[in-house]
């Protein structure tokens, strides 16, 4: 039997559930966030639905009997990405974002940046198991 560590599939499943809250949030909210963030709901849908997306892709990786390495590269890269681009947006002025909500895209780059950094640890943890196996 393989033993492998449950740190990385119990981070992708928090992910994968904070993900789906997060994306039904700026779905059934976009309109009435609008005006207090400043996220255009042209913007919140989109963002939304890709959400839900990822969060049933992470729940699927996180499902999986033995999580493949590149199935949590993935999650590890995407989450790194979703930070750059949550910094990117705030910084580069495209959106039109109030106080809130800056605070809240840089609220959410700090927790996508937690969750790859988590991520990567389990995928270390996965790799030496795998090498040692």
């Amino acid at each position: 039997m393989h033993a492998e560590p449950d740190l990385l599939r119990r981070v992708l499943r928090i992910d994968g559930w904070s993900t789906a809250v997060f994306g039904v949030v700026l779905l059934a909210g976009a309109v009435p966030l609008r005006e207090p963030l400043g996220l255009p709901t042209s913007w919140s849908v989109p963002f939304g639905v890709a959400m839900l997306g990822g969060a049933a892709a992470l729940g699927l990786i996180a499902g999986h009997p033995r999580i493949s390495v590149r199935h949590a590269a993935c999650a590890v890269a995407g989450n790194a990405v979703s930070c750059v681009a949550l910094l990117a947006l705030v910084f580069s002025g495209v959106l039109p974002l109030t106080g809130l909500g800056v605070v809240f895209m840089l609220s959410g780059a700090v927790v996508v940046a937690v969750y790859a950094a988590l991520e990567y640890a389990g995928l270390r943890r996965l790799t030496g198991v795998l090498a040692a196996g």
